[in-house]
């Protein structure tokens, strides 16, 4: 039997994602959960390098100029009209409030100017999902290391609406380190696609960085130690009139990151008795941690998956996927929908 949903005289579900926690203004169309028929991003990267991060205050105006443009790109790049649209799914939070305000308000006004279903995403289920874009045999149960510029977590995915913390970091996010490190070093912004390419040619063995464990916590992070160690390292070089080899100081931080967040993830599989890893968040897209994830799966016979880079970095694309599973399993959002920058993993 043909259902018609708004429009859309077909079996198949179309979600429109809408993505603003942070710096990209992002909107996408996805059919079924799985297939993209557009992805559109207005990054701000140029003006926020200008000032070596984030300014929020930037941000909020640069996604109001850009917001209703993107929306009408993706829409017309899908080839979808608004009322072929099932539901809309919007980031909610975490991230920066006034971002995520532009994009939830914008959300309930399409939601309900359309008479249309609207669906809250959380940020982080939205990475987790982005594994499932080019992944079709990737299903729940399994382990995901979620690392970010404001997260680094350890996820059991016990289904596609069930997310159990088994791991986190106590202070620095892995991508933070990067960024701060990279800004250092005098690398610039964004940190972490600067020290990954410096990396290439720097030696990862030069420097004996520290490996922090948490006690008690063996799944836990801590970046802030290996954060300071690099700056000690930097600032007692130039006490000494020494020359740093920035290579060799960005390769030997990356070994030191990879080398934990591949370590416990791999540790925590075994316990948990997961076969599947998989990876998301913005630092996914680093090529020594994906090499790293990869050499250290296939010595302890584990799947691994990842996105590809485009996927790690905030985008809509995954905001619909997340959304369309929380749509199928009967999750809605009310026009009362509000910005949450703290929300925690699991609330819907």
């Amino acid at each position: 039997m043909v259902i018609v949903r708004g429009g859309n005289m077909s079996n198949d579900i179309l979600m429109l994602g809408i993505e603003s926690s942070c710096d990209e203004t992002a909107a996408a169309v996805v059919r079924n959960g799985r297939e993209v028929l557009s992805n559109i991003i207005s990054s701000q990267i140029d003006i926020h390098t200008l000032y070596g991060g984030v300014v929020p205050e930037i941000a909020s105006r640069k996604h109001i100029e850009r917001i209703n443009y993107v929306i009408e790109e993706a829409l017309a790049e899908a080839g979808v009209a608004l009322s072929g649209i099932d539901a809309v799914c919007v980031t909610y939070g975490p991230g920066l409030a006034g971002p995520l305000l532009v994009g939830v308000g914008t959300a309930k006004a399409i939601a309900y100017a359309a008479s249309k279903p609207l669906v809250g995403v959380h940020h982080i289920e939205g990475h987790i999902a982005a594994n499932y874009i080019e992944h079709s045999s990737l299903e729940p149960p399994f382990l995901c290391l979620v690392v970010s510029g404001g997260h680094t977590h350890l996820v059991q995915v016990s289904g596609y609406n069930k997310f159990d913390i088994i791991g986190h970091t106590h202070d620095d996010a892995a991508g933070e380190a990067f960024d701060k490190v990279a800004r250092a070093l005098g690398l610039g912004y964004p940190g972490g696609p600067e020290i990954d390419r410096v990396a290439k040619n720097g030696n990862p063995a030069a420097i004996n960085f520290p490996r922090a464990k948490v006690d008690g916590c063996e799944f836990d992070f801590s970046f802030s130690g290996l954060k300071s160690a690099v700056l000690n390292y930097l600032n007692s070089c130039d006490m000494k009139n020494v020359e740093v080899n920035v290579a060799d100081v960005a390769a030997s931080f990356q070994q030191a990151v990879a080398d934990v967040l591949v370590s416990r993830s791999v540790n925590a599989a075994k316990q948990y008795g997961s076969h599947k890893i998989a990876v998301a968040g913005g630092v996914a897209a680093n090529s020594f941690l994906r090499a790293a994830m990869q050499d250290s799966c296939k010595i302890n016979e584990i799947e691994l998956y990842y996105p590809s880079p485009v996927y790690c970095t905030d985008n809509a694309v995954m905001i619909a996927v997340q959304g369309y599973y929380n749509f199928m399993a009967g999750i809605r959002s009310g026009l009362d929908l509000n910005a949450v920058p703290n929300l925690k993993l699991g609330c819907v």
